[in-house]
């Protein structure tokens, strides 16, 4: 999950990037426009996937090595 998560929220940061610095929504473009509904459906697994990866900064960083 947090692959995912993390994969989805760099997607959003290049479509943010793309509207920073070109005024271009990448995303909309690709799925036909802002409003569209499979545009929306994006833009919100995004923002969940960002939600999710708050999560990232209260984890312990150590690894733990499982045996099989």
């Amino acid at each position: 999950m947090d692959q995912f998560a993390l994969a989805l929220t760099i997607i959003g940061a290049i479509n943010w990037g793309c509207i920073g610095i070109f005024g271009f929504d990448l995303v909309g473009w690709l799925f036909g426009g802002q409003m569209a509904a499979l545009s929306r459906v994006v833009f919100t697994l995004v923002g969940l996937a960002g939600i999710w990866c708050v999560s990232l900064f209260f984890r312990d960083t150590e690894l733990v090595e499982t045996r099989p």
